[in-house]
């Protein structure tokens, strides 16, 4: 694989998806390592500016047909203004030719929302929210860094119910510091009765430069311990399918017909754009990521230069694993028969051992045209990933 700061202009056109960052907080969450700043003094009017301008240079080099999804995240895109938002979602669907029954999706945080800006994100075709909720219990949300409380969520669900705006989904972390499992139980219980079309959970993964990880360093923080970890995994499972919420990903579980398109779009390693300080992309067979910190991403734009940091040209090998890594977070996982359509070669002549062996562990099932994770695989799927791992055997 090639590493270079320019995107090669020879990028077929594909439907693809947008994933466009805000990268302002009011405050930063301890275990947070995505890309922020405080919000405070920064140049949030420019910084929109420029990021739409980012959509116009890129749409001169590399022209899409219809965006499959859009998905504003963060950060937290509702810490802007509604004025702020308004120029911003104004831009984007100028900008990008996208169908209003598809997704739209926007992040935002109980509390944050109010009735102006939502009516904003309405009129300009938002039709999905993505809240982060992480849990219900007030005592480890103070402990995390968040500034919301359980009633905060309740308040913001009651606000969206009268507003008549029922697609939202949540993300919950479990595993998190002093973590029990009733206080685990009783944030799923509650989660569950808010009757919602999609819930994302997460185990905690300790990240460096995170508050978080300088506390474990340090002795100051304890987690639970794996087995405990392993069962509100399994009892997130069991409560979610008895809501009739499977899981179709990892960490995702949704009514069906309300599965998340624009994750769809990742795992089933689909096109990409991605706008905004830090964000990634996927073109063709390129990858690239922007400048993070907001004045370097600034400066490439004064320019009318695009703010790109970083490309990765993916050899044959790089993409059948991504293949495997993305394909096989789904519930569903990977068609053989697709495989080889795409890549001209059967997976077994590629992986035969590998698959053989990862059935015999109980963490594959191998049924029929398709192979999947089994539960005890979905736990520990980043280490089943590591086992179709080509690049370093070369």
């Amino acid at each position: 694989m090639t590493k270079t700061n320019q995107l090669s202009t020879s990028t077929p056109m594909f439907d693809r998806s947008a994933y466009i960052h805000i990268p302002f907080c009011e405050h930063i969450c301890y275990y947070c390592d995505f890309n922020k700043v405080f919000l405070e003094g920064q140049p949030v009017d420019e910084y929109i500016q420029s990021l739409l301008k980012e959509i116009q240079l890129t749409q001169a080099l590399y022209p899409e047909q219809e965006m499959k999804t859009i998905y504003i995240g963060g950060g937290t895109p509702t810490s802007l203004s509604a004025k702020q938002l308004d120029v911003l979602l104004k831009g984007v669907r100028e900008q990008l030719t996208f169908d209003d029954r598809n997704e739209f999706t926007v992040e935002a945080n109980p509390g944050d929302l109010t009735q102006e800006k939502l009516q904003v994100m309405k009129n300009y075709g938002v039709n999905r929210l993505s809240m982060g909720v992480q849990t219900f219990d007030d005592r480890l949300l103070k402990k995390i860094g968040r500034k919301h409380t359980a009633a905060d969520v309740y308040e913001t669900m009651k606000f969206l119910e009268k507003e008549n705006f029922t697609n939202v989904s949540i993300d919950l972390i479990y595993a998190l510091p002093g973590q029990t499992l009733e206080s685990f139980r009783d944030t799923l219980t509650r989660a569950l009765a808010l009757d919602l079309p999609h819930y994302s959970l997460y185990s905690l993964i300790l990240e460096n430069k995170t508050m978080f990880m300088n506390w474990v360093r340090q002795g100051r923080l304890q987690l639970p311990e794996e087995e405990i970890e392993a069962q509100m995994f399994d009892e997130t499972i069991e409560a979610m399918e008895k809501k009739g919420r499977h899981q179709y990903e990892v960490s995702n579980f949704a009514l069906t017909g309300k599965e998340s398109q624009h994750n769809l779009a990742y795992w089933n390693n689909d096109h990409y754009y991605g706008f905004g300080a830090g964000a990634s992309g996927y073109l063709g067979q390129t990858r690239y990521k922007n400048h993070g910190p907001i004045q370097h991403y600034l400066k490439p734009l004064r320019e009318n230069q695009l703010p790109i940091v970083e490309t990765e040209e993916l050899t044959r090998l790089n993409q059948i694993e991504e293949e495997l890594f993305l394909g096989l977070r789904k519930k569903v996982g990977i068609s053989k028969q697709k495989f080889q359509q795409k890549f001209h070669e059967p997976i077994e002549a590629i992986y035969g051992e590998v698959i053989q062996r990862l059935i015999n562990e109980e963490l594959l099932i191998e049924e029929a045209d398709i192979l999947r994770l089994t539960k005890k695989g979905l736990f520990v799927g980043n280490n089943v990933f590591e086992a179709f791992l080509l690049s370093e055997k070369e």
